[in-house]
């Protein structure tokens, strides 16, 4: 009976050096990444710096003296997207579920750079999928949008990750993704039309191979 106590003594002894050791790498980690982050934020607060003063504009006055700091954490914010995987978030979130009817999220709000000018677009995005013996957290879906939403982006390559990133995740018999969105691009500068909209699609699987599906997801989705 000692022996044993012993052993279990030991093993349990062994176990709590693992896990102290695991912590101090993960500490090691996120301060070796806490790191990295501040030189990064450093050089694009000097880059913005840099971009006010060849606009002609006096970075030491007042109302400019942490512009520079506040735009680049705007920005790191704005593609934060580049730093989160779908791995991350569906981890635990997929369930097994004998369900095969459609499954739609609607409405899902995004943001975005567009990646030739730096400037939003923002819209909707609308999900379905027709599962395949699985299910997902439903705000995952969201998250998805959010963080492919999080790059600078055009808005055909944002439908078509988002569409392809649910696809390899939960292997359904079909997705379908329409986004809505308005381009700042075309607002503010260029041509300048405050009523254009654009609206892309990606359909895979079912949606893509039956227009009675897809004629389904299209009416339940774009109806206002």
């Amino acid at each position: 009976m000692e022996y044993q106590h012993a052993s279990e003594m030991n093993v349990s002894v062994d176990k709590y050096l693992k896990i102290c050791k695991h912590n101090g790498l993960c500490r090691e980690e996120k301060d070796s990444k806490d790191a990295i982050d501040s030189n990064k934020l450093s050089h694009i607060e000097k880059a913005y710096t840099t971009i006010l003063s060849e606009l002609g504009e006096d970075v030491d006055r007042d109302g400019l003296l942490r512009t520079p700091l506040r735009a680049a954490k705007a920005m790191q914010f704005l593609t934060k997207g580049y730093k989160e995987t779908t791995q991350d978030i569906l981890n635990d979130a997929i369930f097994d579920e004998n369900h095969d009817e459609m499954v739609i999220v609607k409405d899902i709000e995004m943001f975005s750079l567009c990646e030739h000018h730096l400037v939003p677009f923002f819209g909707k995005a609308h999900i379905a999928y027709l599962p395949n013996k699985k299910v997902v957290g439903l705000s995952k879906l969201a998250r998805i949008v959010e963080i492919y939403s999080r790059r600078l982006q055009v808005q055909e390559r944002l439908t078509k990750q988002i569409a392809s990133a649910i696809s390899e995740a939960l292997e359904p018999a079909g997705v379908a993704v329409v986004i809505e969105a308005v381009h700042m691009c075309m607002v503010m500068r260029g041509v300048q039309k405050i009523n254009a909209s654009t609206v892309t699609s990606v359909m895979l699987g079912t949606f893509h191979d039956n227009p009675t599906t897809r004629k389904e997801f299209l009416s339940l989705t774009m109806r206002k």
